[in-house]
């Protein structure tokens, strides 16, 4: 994914929570906590590593997909892209 502008998350990290600005340009889309059915599980990778789940950021942000994820060919890549189950 590209962002036209920089991105703004809720930092929770800090003592106050409070609003932080990322610099990146781009992004991999992830899906996070498979295991926990009652977790969150779309987030953002950001090239430094750092994962953001999508409820953390700022609401009116567009992104522009840039690659869709390729055919799996193996079991593990399969296993990989398969998505978690709506729960709610």
């Amino acid at each position: 994914m590209r962002f036209p502008a920089r991105l703004a998350v809720r930092d929770f990290r800090r003592f106050v929570a409070g609003w932080e600005t990322l610099g990146h340009a781009t992004a991999i889309f992830r899906q996070v906590n498979k295991d926990e059915p009652w977790k969150h599980h779309d987030a953002l990778e950001f090239p430094d590593g750092r994962i953001v789940l999508l409820t953390r950021l700022s609401e009116g942000q567009q992104a522009t997909v840039l690659q869709l994820p390729a055919q799996p060919k193996t079991a593990a890549e399969v296993d990989a892209q398969k998505r978690i189950a709506y729960v709610g």
